[in-house]
């Protein structure tokens, strides 16, 4: 490849990231306000995994709040679940470089897991309800008013699929959700999102990725 090859290419790629980068951040924009998701004056905490989505989460909402005519905070909030080889250092180190305020829970859930679920079997479902407990509480703790979570568009389609196939039920994962004690909104704008867009996303970013066992 020569260089005027190489140059074309270039521009082709940048091209091609800036409009990914406009896609998102519409699709993000357009699903908050649908749902009235963050409001001024709002303190949104977005639960940072470690994965592709959490990662284009946080990183969108920060685009977002630069440009957006209303005010709002964002911290960033990963629990560590003490899982064995977790990296521990990556999420803060990232964070940190990003410039966003964050905090680190640190609960042994994955002890709890492996004691009460049979070898073999998903430990998925009880994980995620002891997860959502404890970001109930921390969102509490650091006067949150809306907890962002990265479920995009195919989750929420696979969810309610499985529902209406294995549990004989119309019962989605919606955009916007009011916690059963009333105390807590969570929010999912990445629900107008395709995977395959996160996907591509995530390679233009270079997101630290870690794996979740």
């Amino acid at each position: 490849m020569n260089t005027m090859d190489g140059s074309a290419a270039a521009r082709k790629t940048a091209f091609e990231a800036n409009k990914l980068s406009k896609r998102l951040h519409r699709q993000v924009g357009q699903a908050i306000g649908d749902f009235n998701m963050i409001e001024d004056g709002d303190k949104v905490m977005v639960c940072v995994s470690g994965g592709k989505d959490s990662y284009a989460l946080l990183d969108i909402l920060i685009g977002l709040q630069q440009r957006a005519p209303i005010s709002f905070e964002l911290i960033a909030v990963n629990l560590d679940q003490k899982q064995p080889g977790f990296p521990e250092h990556v999420l803060p180190e990232y964070l940190a470089q990003v410039g966003v305020p964050f905090h680190i829970e640190n609960q042994d859930t994955y002890s709890i897991v492996k004691r009460l679920v049979p070898e073999g079997q998903t430990m998925c479902s009880l994980c995620s309800r002891l997860r959502r407990g404890i970001l109930y509480r921390v969102a509490g703790e650091l006067g949150a008013t809306k907890i962002a979570l990265g479920h995009h568009r195919d989750d929420i389609i696979v969810t309610l699929l499985m529902n209406m196939f294995f549990g004989g039920r119309m019962k989605g994962m919606p955009p916007k959700l009011v916690s059963d004690d009333g105390k807590h909104i969570v929010i999912r704008p990445l629900a107008y999102v395709a995977e395959t867009d996160l996907e591509r996303w995530a390679e233009v970013r270079d997101y630290p990725i870690i794996p979740c066992t």
